[in-house]
């Protein structure tokens, strides 16, 4: 099974399955010498861990962190860092009605059909469990990405029709950990954490949408043709489990827009080289202008619903599903960390492949 390493300079593997003894993540290419604050790895995956609150999943992880390799004495020593995380809680009994049954929306059917079989304890390798081996490893990639004055915000933006109408600009970030659904204003975040509770009541599921924005990042990151800097950022965001669209900047909105007006116009800021608009989200020809980075990524509802559904079993027979057991009845406010995790990772790829850093 190829596709469990991303990255060039910046590279990690991830491994592990939602029900086996552990999952983790190896991360190869982070320069000797930098701090490494092990607290801070946790308190970013106690933001990604299922049972922090009444609207995620109760599957009760402490998703503690032990740090196999790479680091002495608190910096890492070049070599690659291996970091893994206990699986305590897995419940597979809550599986065995599903054992040859495709779920409507899961990754049973594809997984069935591309390796002829597959593990259906939650998913295995498909079930986003495996994101918190990914977080673990962004947590050193944004420990990098300091060094050099790079900070990363995401937060929950819409959940179903509730969204939040107000620029970035006008937010709160320090208010987004403030709330169980991770929206800095306050007063959508209540109507949205409402939303969710309902939701739940009903056994059904809803989706949304997460905004990130990066300040504070360089300009001159990004590598043309192929590995444009946002081509890798949706790549990264589009891998997250129920990512089902990405846009930078303007995005499809500013398809409706003519030149004249999307155009973002060039001036000096005492020294600086800055534009007065950022419809371009930060990037401009695959490659960071000094501008903050903005995108978006949009969140499907969760595909295991507590209502019965038709579907169909490994011989093709007509069959019905119900979910069981403890699932997110919306993945939005645990993917925040997630999404940040993701473009963390890739700026650190980037400023890596532009740089020979001596930390």
């Amino acid at each position: 099974m190829p596709g469990n390493s991303f990255g060039q300079n910046f590279r990690i593997t991830t491994f592990g399955e939602s029900h086996g003894p552990a999952i983790g993540v190896v991360i190869d290419g982070c320069p000797a010498g930098l701090e490494v604050d092990e607290n801070f790895i946790q308190t970013e995956l106690d933001r990604r861990r299922p049972g922090q609150s009444a609207i995620v999943t109760q599957r009760q992880e402490s998703d503690r962190v032990e740090v196999v390799s790479g680091i002495f004495e608190g910096k890492t020593t070049g070599s690659p860092i291996a970091l893994l995380i206990r699986n305590e809680d897995a419940k597979s009994k809550d599986y065995s009605h599903i054992a040859d049954k495709f779920r409507p929306s899961h990754a049973d059917f594809t997984y069935q059909a591309k390796y002829g079989l597959r593990d259906y304890r939650g998913g295995g390798r498909s079930s986003a469990r495996e994101t918190a081996a990914r977080v673990a490893a962004g947590a050193i990639a944004k420990l990098l990405l300091k060094k050099i004055g790079v900070v990363i915000h995401a937060w929950v933006s819409r959940v179903g029709e509730i969204s939040v109408e107000k620029n970035y600009d006008e937010l709160d970030f320090s208010n987004i950990e403030a709330t169980p659904v991770r929206c800095p204003d306050l007063e959508v975040a209540e109507k949205m954490e409402a939303l969710i509770r309902q939701v739940r009541k009903d056994g059904d599921t809803v989706g949304g949408i997460v905004t990130c924005v990066v300040e504070g990042c360089p300009a001159g990151l990004g590598e043309p043709v192929f590995d444009r800097l946002h081509a890798d950022l949706g790549k990264a965001v589009l891998s997250i489990n129920a990512c089902k669209g990405f846009e930078i900047g303007s995005g499809f909105a500013g398809t409706t827009l003519r030149g004249s007006q999307h155009n973002d116009v060039f001036f000096n800021d005492g020294g600086t080289i800055r534009t007065r608009t950022n419809h371009s989200g930060g990037v401009q020809g695959g490659i960071s202008n000094g501008m903050d980075i903005v995108f978006q990524a949009a969140f499907k509802p969760v595909a295991t619903i507590v209502q019965p559904q038709e579907s169909v079993n490994e011989a093709g027979e007509a069959v019905t599903v119900e979910g069981k057991g403890r699932h997110d009845p919306c993945v939005l406010p645990r993917a925040v960390p997630i999404v940040e995790a993701m473009a963390a990772l890739v700026l650190a790829d980037h400023f890596l492949r532009n740089k020979t850093v001596k930390i």
